[in-house]
Parts: structure tokens; C-alpha cells; sequence
């Protein structure tokens, strides 16, 4: 998980680095376009044995969120500083609560209310809004983090469907071709450089998320999950020594309660899990 979160930094960075040269749309475009070469034969294998019915739709839902995400995450990210993208990013597990209540018809007790509460109340201290200026970005990433978050509800769906090879393949197909017209409306011929640092991208963003697959394997999730939030530390730390950004106490701080109130939901549910599926004390003689 220590790994996942240092490649999606440098995902960050790279797009960072990138600029605004290429529209988001493109950018995006380019980066799945490469994420689809690299899980080819894991699509293959998908198409041979063929979609059932019942999650086309899904399918087709999860891509079209996850392509108004990406190019809002693109926008975002070349235009505000790498720790306030990754703050406010941090809103996804929030929307995936909400989202599971009010969707999938999920319990959500008064504990774990509170704690969106405080998680809110940290995107506000992130944001301040009427005390600073709240520029185009930061409205674009609380709107990649609430299509990210929406796409995540449909892939617990799909998860009963598909094995987690099948579904990523699926989603970099499907946005793949959803971001194509946006792309194509906008197009600007890339230089090579450009479509280098794109192929790196797409190899640190592919990488980090075998990373995770591999770490929510081998521990449980309360393990792995705070470690991910070191992500903000690393942000900000490659921020300040690499583009020149400002450390913001505000959003380390906002990032902070964020982090808090996504780690107790964390914790709760899996002690909530543990309980639930704990062995009756008869059964232990068996």
C-alpha cells in the first residue's frame, strides 16, 4: 500500500508536470488509451466469455462516471496545487458511504453520520470558501471525487460479477470510448514528449493499482487503508520541492479531518464485520 500511494503521487506529479498544453479531455483519453494496451488480454478474455445482460448496464453506467471523473481530475489537477487534489480527493470514500445508503439501501448509524460530518466540515476547511478565491479546479475535483465515488458503488455490484482483472478491463474499454468524443472535439496534435509522460502516467497509475490489489490481499483493510493517507504527506512534501507550491496548514489540517473520519468509518466497519461473522462459542469445538 506504501507503494500504491507513492505511484499515485507520481501519476499526480506527472499530470502536474504535463500542464495545460493538451486539454483534459485528451490527456485523459491518452492515458486509458495506453491502460487498455496494457490489460488487452484480460479484455479478450472478457468479450470471449461475454457480458451478461444484467451488468451491461452497470458496465455502461460505471464508464460514462468514471469518464466525467477522469476529465474533471485532469482539469483539476493542472490547476490547483498537488496536496489540495489529493485533500479533497480524499472525499471519495464519503460519497461511496452516502451513495450506499441511499442506493444500495445500507445502514448508516449515527457514528458513521457524525463522521461525514466532520469529514464535510474538513472540505470546507480545505476549500474556505468567502476567505480565498475558489477557482474552476477546485470545483472540478469535488466533482471527480463525487463520479469517482458513484463509479465505486456500481463496481461493489459488479464485484459479484466479474473477477477485479475482468472489471478493470472493462472500465479502461468503456471510458476509453466515452472519452473519444470529448477528446476528438478538442484535439491538439501531442508532441512525443507529451505522449511519453502520458505512457508514464498510465504505467505508475496501472502499477499502483496492482499494488493495491496485492496489499488489500495480503492484510485487512484497517491495515491498509491508513497507510494510503500518507498520500497528503508525500503531495505536499513533492509540491513545495518540485512545482514551488505553498504548504497550506489549511489543508493539512482539513486533509487531517478527512483522513480522521475516513479511518474510524474504516475501523467501525470492520469491527462491525468481525462481529458478524465471528464463529458461535459452539462452533469453536468442532
Amino acid at each position: 500500500m506504501f507503494l500504491s500511494g507513492l505511484s499515485f503521487v507520481a501519476v499526480n506529479a506527472t499530470v502536474r508536470h504535463l500542464g495545460t498544453d493538451l486539454p483534459a479531455a485528451e490527456s485523459a483519453f491518452i492515458r486509458f488509451a495506453y491502460g487498455l494496451l496494457f490489460l488487452l488480454p484480460s479484455l479478450v478474455a472478457v468479450l470471449r466469455n461475454g457480458v451478461p445482460r444484467a451488468a451491461v448496464r452497470l458496465v455502461l453506467g460505471r464508464g460514462a462516471l468514471h469518464t466525467m471523473a477522469v476529465i474533471l481530475w485532469f482539469f483539476a489537477m493542472a490547476r490547483i496545487p498537488l496536496a489540495e487534489v489529493t485533500a479533497i480527493g480524499y472525499l471519495n470514500p464519503i460519497v461511496v458511504t452516502v451513495g450506499a445508503a441511499l442506493f444500495l439501501g445500507e445502514r448508516i448509524a449515527l457514528r458513521r453520520v457524525l463522521a461525514i460530518a466532520v469529514a464535510l466540515i474538513g472540505a470546507l476547511v480545505v476549500l474556505r470558501p468567502g476567505l480565498r478565491e475558489i477557482v474552476p479546479g477546485h470545483f472540478a475535483q469535488l466533482g471527480a471525487a463525487t463520479c469517482f465515488g458513484l463509479s465505486y458503488i456500481i463496481a461493489k455490484r459488479l464485484s459479484a460479477m466479474f473477477s477485479a482483472s475482468a472489471m478493470v478491463a472493462l472500465l479502461s474499454l468503456t471510458v476509453s470510448l466515452g472519452l473519444v468524443p470529448f477528446a476528438a472535439a478538442v484535439w491538439v496534435t501531442p508532441t512525443t514528449a507529451q505522449m511519453f509522460w502520458l505512457a508514464v502516467v498510465a504505467l505508475f497509475a496501472t502499477f499502483g493499482h496492482y499494488s493495491m490489489g496485492r496489499a488489500f490481499a495480503a492484510a485487512p483493510v484497517t491495515v491498509t487503508q491508513p497507510v494510503i493517507f500518507l498520500q497528503l504527506v508525500w503531495a505536499t512534501i513533492l509540491g513545495a520541492l518540485a512545482f514551488g507550491e505553498a504548504v497550506d496548514p489549511f489543508v493539512l489540517l482539513g486533509g487531517g479531518m478527512i483522513i480522521g473520519a475516513i479511518t474510524y468509518i474504516t475501523f467501525r466497519e470492520a469491527r462491525l464485520r468481525r462481529r458478524v461473522t465471528a464463529p458461535a462459542p459452539e462452533a469453536a469445538n468442532l
